[in-house]
């Protein structure tokens, strides 16, 4: 089980998924070449989202088909740092998947 975190420090902000930096998945889709944010709905935040789903699902595309809706209902409402596990994000998957397939 993965556990991914999220500070802002002096240095900006870090994002690692067990204390290795995430790979923004970039060459998945490009929202922004500026990093990782939270907190609001924006292009930052949904290279989090897409980062952080295409490295737990293992799926770009399933990553790519619930980025958006993951942006807006899990990384748009993060506390200024966060720690997200395998099973948490599992748990908004199934919520969102869910709404997205009735």
């Amino acid at each position: 089980m993965a556990t991914y975190t999220g500070a802002r420090t002096i240095d900006g902000v870090r994002v690692l998924v067990d204390e290795t930096p995430l790979d923004p998945r970039t060459d998945l889709k490009a929202y922004t070449n500026r990093g990782f944010e939270w907190t609001y709905e924006g292009v930052e935040p949904s290279q989090l989202a897409l980062a952080l789903l295409a490295h737990h699902l293992n799926d770009d595309a399933k990553a790519l088909s619930l980025c958006d809706a993951f942006m807006r209902q899990i990384i748009a409402n993060l506390d200024n740092d966060w720690e997200l596990t395998s099973a948490e994000i599992d748990s908004a998957v199934a919520k969102i998947d869910g709404g997205l397939t009735s």
